[in-house]
């Protein structure tokens, strides 16, 4: 975490609504230096990616929300900075587990399972990116779900391991830093990032059953563009079709 402001703000709540919305409310009050969080045992408002809520366990899982000022992302380009903050996710798990992998556009599956969530919301200064706030839930402590989440685990459910928040903070932010500053200084280019991205793309390899708006059809992964649209090819015919994040939903078969 090279160069991150020793003025930044790091909170931590036992309790708040949302920790987007926390971070949010400060940075409208005031500036805040780069790599600002927020940290929090419980939301009673979690949030996710479609207008979800995120469901967590009191002070048993990860909860925090990261500020970044990305310089020079154009808000055509921004579903880079979610592509960085899954893979650096991936990469701090894969130093406990095997079979992670990103369920596009952001949630993070141990082989069927959703293990993180994240929510991104940036706001845009004409056609570029002025700042964005990154939410992330990570399941980590928590061995009883509610019954209503359809597939949910978390890294001790995996490994049998109790963990401490704080340490797998600490590296999450790590391997975010990492990515984000070779991108910012362009010692690695947007190319090999959604390379990456792909390469490790929950359901990337075959054909599978999606739905649409016109009902459920088969389909394989080809890409994902600048923008965060998924391309899919279906079997019969060499058409490609894009979604954006609301348009399309994996069927499990």
């Amino acid at each position: 975490m090279d160069r991150l402001s020793e003025k930044r703000l790091i909170i931590r709540l036992e309790e708040t609504e949302s920790t987007n919305s926390y971070l949010k409310q400060l940075l409208r009050e005031k500036h805040l230096e780069e790599g600002s969080i927020v940290v929090a045992d419980y939301q009673t408002g979690g949030r996710g990616q479609r207008g979800n809520s995120w469901i967590s366990a009191k002070g048993k899982n990860l909860l925090f929300s990261l500020l970044i000022y990305p310089k020079n992302v154009f808000a055509k380009d921004q579903f880079i900075i979610s592509r960085i903050a899954s893979l650096a996710i991936k990469n701090t798990l894969d130093r406990f587990t095997h079979d992670i992998c990103i369920k596009w556009p952001n949630d993070m599956y141990w082989k069927d399972k959703k293990i993180a969530g994240i929510l991104i919301e940036n706001d845009l200064k004409g056609n570029k990116i002025e700042n964005t706030i990154i939410g992330i839930g990570l399941n980590l402590n928590q061995e009883i779900f509610p019954s209503e989440l359809p597939n949910p685990v978390s890294l001790k459910q995996i490994t049998g391991v109790t963990y401490n928040k704080e340490s797998i903070l600490n590296m999450l932010l790590h391997e975010f830093f990492i990515l984000y500053r070779k991108l910012e200084q362009g010692k690695i280019g947007t190319i090999e990032i959604e390379e990456e991205y792909m390469h490790n793309l929950y359901r990337r390899d075959n054909y599978y059953w999606f739905k649409d708006a016109n009902g459920k059809f088969l389909a394989k992964i080809v890409n994902t563009l600048p923008s965060g649209q998924l391309i899919l090819k279906t079997p019969d015919d060499d058409n490609v079709r894009a979604y954006a994040f609301k348009e399309i939903v994996f069927v499990n078969e």
